[in-house]
């Protein structure tokens, strides 16, 4: 029998965006197939009649369910579609033990089981669900994509490919065997630190307080997970980070092999001067070069916004969510 962890989830509203009155919400679990249980927020509209598409949204990478993904979830919802928007293993209100770890295959796998619960669901029709991941999960559902056919849109929004920037660091710096050697070197003494302290080592959430030659892209996070704008206290980024040895195996797992061989329809946003830009633009040169399948393929660059822009619209509301109405409409028939 497959059972669920019994979970301790917040009931009043606790997010970094005001609530809706458009929507139904509700607190929700279901259990991925390592028997982890996963904790989401439910967003339905209020006006929705018979079996509704459904988007399942998760990221970024460190953050939890309160923040973003729970913006785009709620924001969709008042746009006609059934969502929710989940925590990964290990990590917020979800289940999972030792906690703040991260897996290619696990956190894939939670994207499909969301799939799995919203098929499940009465008020979804099956044939017409979709899902969306930011920043480090929109590589990750762009492999889910890759994965689960009962997927029919995936929207990848400021996305990384977290393989990538862990084997080679940022902007490709750090891609050479050498590198990767003493980076994979020092996780390994770090996990027999670990076993002898009986605990694991985290390894920072974003900097604070921020140093003054702090590079953009680090300041872009501070604003957002530093500030009143997107702080959450569950959330990994705006507080003690992953554990140390937490991403070791997206060393050498690269996840988007086979990206080239999605069907679903896919839309990649990202923001002209996001210091990611380069992981959507090469997922998409990527997804669609030698593909069978590439003409429901698109990416969609924003001017001017920057990788946080896209968390929660930032200062002139640059998040598409017309275009992705139209774009879920479209491929969620």
């Amino acid at each position: 029998m497959i059972k669920k962890e019994e979970l301790n989830l917040v009931t009043e509203w606790d997010k970094t965006f005001p609530k809706s009155e458009k929507v139904d919400h509700s607190k929700v679990t279901f259990v991925n197939r390592y028997g982890i249980t996963l904790a989401a927020d439910m967003y339905v509209p209020k006006n929705g009649t018979g079996k509704l598409p459904a988007i399942a949204v998760s990221g970024p990478f460190g953050a939890v369910k309160e923040q973003c993904s729970g913006l785009y979830a709620q924001t969709m919802a008042e746009r006609g579609f059934l969502t929710i928007a989940f925590d990964p293993s290990f990590t917020g209100e979800s289940g999972g033990v030792p906690r703040y770890m991260a897996s290619p295959d696990i956190n894939t796998e939670d994207f499909m089981a969301a799939v799995d619960f919203l098929s499940l669901n009465d008020k979804v029709d099956p044939d017409r669900i979709g899902i969306i991941g930011i920043c480090g999960w929109g590589g990750m559902a762009l492999n889910t994509a890759a994965l689960d056919t009962r997927i029919k849109a995936t929207v990848a929004s400021t996305m990384y490919d977290m393989t990538r920037v862990n084997a080679n660091g940022y902007f490709d710096s750090e891609d050479s065997e050498e590198a990767r050697f003493e980076k994979k070197k020092a996780m390994c003494a770090q996990r027999l630190e670990d076993l002898k302290n009986g605990e694991y080592k985290l390894g920072g959430g974003v900097v604070d307080p921020l140093p003054e030659d702090a590079p953009f892209f680090v300041k872009d996070y501070y604003d957002y997970y530093k500030t009143d704008r997107g702080y959450h206290p569950r959330s990994l980024n705006s507080n003690g980070g992953w554990n140390v040895i937490g991403c070791e195996s997206f060393m050498n797992q690269p996840i988007l092999k086979y990206s080239n061989e999605i069907r679903n329809a896919v839309l990649i946003i990202h923001g002209e001067k996001a210091h990611s830009c380069y992981f959507g633009k090469d997922a998409y040169t990527n997804m669609v070069k030698d593909s069978k399948y590439a003409d429901n393929k698109e990416l969609m660059i924003i001017p001017e916004a920057t990788h946080t822009d896209l968390y929660d619209g930032g200062d002139k509301d640059y998040i598409p969510f017309d275009k992705l109405e139209s774009f879920f409409h479209a491929y969620l028939k």
